[in-house]
């Protein structure tokens, strides 16, 4: 039994339950803020909805926080290499020009809580979210923006999720991102079929 389900309670991650608990940090500044200052926004703008784990027995500690949207993958303006890697489980009269994703656009652990294998957990609980039974609606894949770092890249990838593009070149050459400029994320997925077939 992991961490989060042993230990935590969820919840919404908005200014209500921000007021109640300590200042959450994870490490990263980009991230701290949006998580202490913009959920609110961020939600009433239809853009994403955030959530948070607490601790059960101590709920003004946050543990971890995420952000999901909608999203999609467009499939016809992928290099055909990467198009067949993105469908390679997708029978061929299935086959679309884009396909249904949930984005996570935020994901932090409390520094506190690092090295629990609590960012696994939380990807663990969006993917089980993503094929819920009683979700209404289908999902192909989850999505991330990964930060373009050596640690971030293989947080992910050891959980499952692989690079949309095999090279940042081909990723700057689809995105319109100059040679000179330094890529600032990479773009990933996992897709959620897999999920049926373990």
């Amino acid at each position: 039994m992991g961490f989060l389900k042993q230990f935590c309670v969820i919840s919404p991650l908005n200014k209500n339950v921000l007021l109640q608990c300590q200042s959450f940090s994870c490490g990263d500044a980009d991230l701290d803020d949006f998580f202490c200052n913009d959920t609110d926004n961020y939600e009433q703008q239809l853009l994403g909805k955030s959530y948070c784990f607490r601790l059960d027995k101590q709920p003004e500690i946050i543990v971890g926080a995420f952000t999901l949207a909608n999203s999609s993958i467009e499939s016809r303006h992928l290099p055909n290499s990467r198009k067949k890697k993105l469908t390679e489980n997708i029978p061929h009269e299935k086959h679309l020009f884009s396909y249904p994703a949930v984005l996570i656009g935020r994901l932090g652990v409390n520094k506190a809580f690092t090295k629990k294998g609590i960012g696994s957990e939380l990807l663990d609980y969006i993917k089980a979210l993503a094929v819920f039974p009683e979700n209404w609606f289908g999902c192909r894949y989850l999505t991330v923006d990964a930060y373009n770092s050596e640690h971030t890249i293989k947080y992910y990838a050891s959980n499952d999720f692989q690079p949309l593009f095999s090279t940042e070149k081909q990723e700057k050459e689809h995105i319109g991102c100059p040679d000179e400029k330094e890529l600032k994320s990479r773009l990933m997925f996992f897709d959620l079929i897999r999920l049926f077939r373990n």
